[in-house]
């Protein structure tokens, strides 16, 4: 048993200078940071003009659903690439996965679309 206490010893110590590098760096600029604020540098920064609404104001649903749209498409580039490459080698099993896969992204444009998600009124 002490030897294996003894193989985790440098990964203790690693994580004990980790954690004081990161305790000093997060402890040093409150420290030897100037310290000057003024009421421009405090203020909140929106685009160079003063904010005129709550921040915390609801979104319409559509954005999210964009974004998923763009994850999705994102997704599948992301994995038609080695795909792609690998071509050759993937045999049948490969292709007929790959395009399952295509169906199912389908699928999901396309009920996205009927349902109007992408209709910007």
């Amino acid at each position: 048993m002490h030897e294996l206490a003894s193989s985790y010893l440098p990964v203790i110590i690693f994580i004990g200078i980790a954690g004081l590098i990161g305790l000093a760096l997060l402890v040093a600029p409150f420290i030897v940071a100037y310290k000057n604020p003024d009421p421009e540098k405090l203020s909140a920064y929106e685009c160079g003009f003063n904010a005129f609404d709550d921040a915390r104001m609801t979104f319409d649903i559509r954005f999210y659903l964009v974004s998923i749209l763009f994850i999705i498409f994102d997704l599948e580039v992301a994995f038609l690439f080695p795909w792609a490459v690998a071509f050759k080698t993937v045999g049948w099993f490969g292709f007929w996965s790959v395009m399952v896969f295509l169906g199912v992204l389908t699928v999901g444009f396309i009920y996205e679309w009927r349902k109007g998600a992408l209709e910007w009124d």
